[in-house]
């Protein structure tokens, strides 16, 4: 009777796999596949951004490792739309996008400066794989684990990372009212991967010289 059961269950083998080892296996898939159609998406946007400062289709195709028949299909829907306004790509912005993509940055380079050893190395690294994403729970996560980092490594990290850290809790708590205007040239991913990029060469600009002057 017992076994009966248990071959009802699921959990029994079939055909030398179980339902739930086919389950992991899926969803495992599964965020493969999602991770790289929001990384094409990614891709295209950007080549629509580069291609509204000015950029040429050859020099992208160079940087991005594509045929420039490509690239040009990918800006066609750009030139289609008009001009769009100037990118603004100075740091300190305050829509939420922007602010998520340099809190991202921050916690990679607290992980990087402690060695894989920081409370946030797990939740950084799933994020970047895309196995997580960017939702206000997952960014509510990530700001208590490199809070959490900060307090208790502040012997180890440049004093400039708190500063940066507050510049970006104060931001993402009250909501800009320029959010409209600021995504307006770009989607809310392209902004997130531009203000995590200049964030992070913020940081490594800064290494040599003073690990505590890391930017507004």
């Amino acid at each position: 009777m017992a076994s009966g059961r248990k071959r009802r269950s699921g959990r029994q083998p079939a055909q030398g796999l179980t339902e739930e080892q086919a389950g992991r296996m899926l969803a495992g898939m599964n965020e493969v596949i999602r991770a790289g159609e929001e990384a094409r998406a990614l891709r295209t946007e950007l080549i629509r951004l580069l291609t509204g400062l000015g950029w040429t289709q050859e020099r992208i195709a160079r940087l991005a490792d594509m045929s420039q028949p490509a690239v040009s299909r990918h800006a066609a829907k750009h030139h289609a739309n008009g001009p769009q306004p100037a990118a603004d790509l100075s740091l300190d912005q305050t829509d939420a996008p922007w602010l998520e993509g340099r809190l991202w940055a921050l916690a990679e380079a607290v992980s990087h400066t402690l060695d894989g050893a920081a409370r946030c190395t797990r939740y950084t690294d799933a994020l970047a794989r895309g196995r997580k994403r960017f939702t206000p729970g997952s960014v509510d996560a990530l700001r208590r684990l490199v809070e959490e980092d900060l307090r208790l490594h502040r012997a180890e990290l440049p004093r400039g990372y708190r500063d940066v850290y507050d510049r970006i809790s104060r931001g993402l708590d009250v909501p800009a009212r320029t959010a409209a205007t600021a995504t307006a040239t770009a989607g809310p991913s392209v902004r997130r991967a531009l203000a995590h990029r200049i964030q992070r060469d913020r940081f490594d600009d800064a290494a040599p010289a003073s690990r505590e002057d890391t930017g507004p």
